[in-house]
């Protein structure tokens, strides 16, 4: 197996090695198939850890995901009331994984704004930082990230049935049957409402990277985009890939899709109306 010059252990097709450290108090459990979907675009998840009081109740919901998942479930009793020990745990067995040297990145789930000056530490060992919290992360902990995932987008589908009719005849009282609501109702309301498209910003992210004539390269808009913003991300606009928010966006965004010769691969180009 080929190494790197520190004796890494180098992946087959390249990929970055990635340390996956959770906070159990600070993360639902619903988002956990989501959350390793989203870190295998990446990087491989070699080591995955999840922090917390796994002796109280608030934690048993993690359950059947950690044996699922094989999820490694590490300890952490608090110590003193109101403090959070939590952090302390994760914060000291990222900065013990950093020294190994056999990681490209981290992946930190959490919306405290704790971990901030962690995610400052990592980048500054020249490693990739992927954060992972809640719409309510303060901004410190988003912009110490080179990519940071709200995890309100990594949420399952919502799927809203009727129930099963039953064999009687229902009464005819007029009422129509009530559709079922699943544990991810509230979910459902807060995923249909999006945010307003951020227009200066991928205009700027546009003008940035675009030729003479104003086209850019959509790959280059979505690096620059993510440069400015970490928090970036086209689902909070209803949109699954950048593609799709500019070619509906066409009042805004004129989209062309241009051919490579010797190659039947083609590159999205965007330009500003």
């Amino acid at each position: 197996m080929k190494l790197r010059s520190n004796d890494k252990p180098e992946l087959p097709d390249g990929q970055r090695r990635l340390a996956v450290l959770i906070d159990a108090d600070n993360a639902q459990a619903s988002i956990i198939e989501g959350l390793l979907a989203e870190i295998a675009r990446y990087g491989v998840a070699t080591v995955k850890r999840i922090y917390g009081d796994w002796t109280s109740t608030h934690a048993s919901r993690w359950k059947d995901p950690l044996l699922k998942y094989s999820i490694n479930p590490v300890q952490q009793f608090p110590y003193t009331k109101g403090k959070n020990a939590t952090d302390s745990a994760m914060i000291i067995d990222a900065m013990d994984l950093m020294y190994t040297g056999r990681f490209d990145g981290f992946c930190i789930v959490s919306s405290d704004s704790d971990f901030t000056r962690l995610a400052q530490r990592l980048r500054e060992e020249g490693l990739m930082v992927f954060g992972f919290g809640e719409k309510k992360t303060p901004e410190s902990f988003v912009a110490a990230c080179d990519k940071f995932v709200y995890t309100e987008v990594l949420l399952p589908e919502v799927i809203v049935s009727a129930p099963v009719a039953a064999k009687a005849k229902p009464k005819a009282s007029g009422k129509k049957p009530v559709a079922t609501v699943t544990p991810n109702m509230e979910v459902a309301a807060s995923k249909s409402v999006h945010a307003a498209l951020p227009l200066n910003l991928i205009r700027q992210a546009i003008e940035e990277d675009s030729d003479e004539e104003g086209w850019a390269n959509l790959s280059g808009v979505g690096s620059y985009l993510t440069k400015l913003r970490p928090d970036f991300d086209p689902r909070l606009y209803g949109f699954k890939k950048l593609s799709d928010l500019f070619k509906q966006s066409k009042q805004f965004f004129i989209v062309e899709e241009r051919g490579t010769a010797g190659s039947s691969a083609k590159s999205i180009y965007v330009k500003v109306v």
